[in-house]
């Protein structure tokens, strides 16, 4: 008997890192919608001065996480800078693309869209206006926060 033992014991143990190796793939699954990204502030914020997002391109707000980018003179977009896939704020925009540095995943930082996986969906968009001459996100209301510089 003590001989069907080792074998038992090595498929469990098969069994057992299977099952852990496929919890760890899920735990990163490209099928995320919003990854472990936190939510958004809900209450309105005032990112600066709405001239400092030139025109044709775009300014990461990584302390808010927010993306702003700005495709014509006083029209803007404001996205999301969490990556879909894992939630890890986007560090950096280079060519229009902004750039996850948890796995590689680039966005489009004029459509949200994801143009390089893991993250198959796009940014979330994120209402946006300009009041006093300030970039706010949020809901309409009085600005709360102060501008990241």
């Amino acid at each position: 008997m003590s001989g069907q033992s080792a074998p038992r014991r090595t498929v469990l143990k098969g069994v057992v890192l299977a099952g852990a190796a496929g919890l760890g793939a899920a735990a990163c699954s490209t099928e995320s919608k919003l990854g472990h990204a936190k939510p958004l502030p809900s209450a309105p914020v005032n990112l600066g001065a709405a001239d400092e997002v030139p025109v044709g391109g775009a300014k990461l707000y990584r302390e808010q996480r927010i993306l702003v980018s700005c495709p014509a003179e006083g029209k803007y977009k404001a996205f999301s800078a969490q990556c879909t896939h894992a939630g890890c704020v986007l560090d950096k925009i280079e060519k229009l693309e902004g750039n996850c540095p948890c796995h590689g995943s680039r966005f489009d930082v004029t459509t949200g869209e994801a143009l390089q996986g893991p993250a198959t969906v796009a940014l979330p968009e994120i209402p946006i206006r300009v009041e006093g001459g300030n970039l706010v996100t949020g809901a309409p209301g009085a600005a709360t926060g102060s501008p990241d510089a």
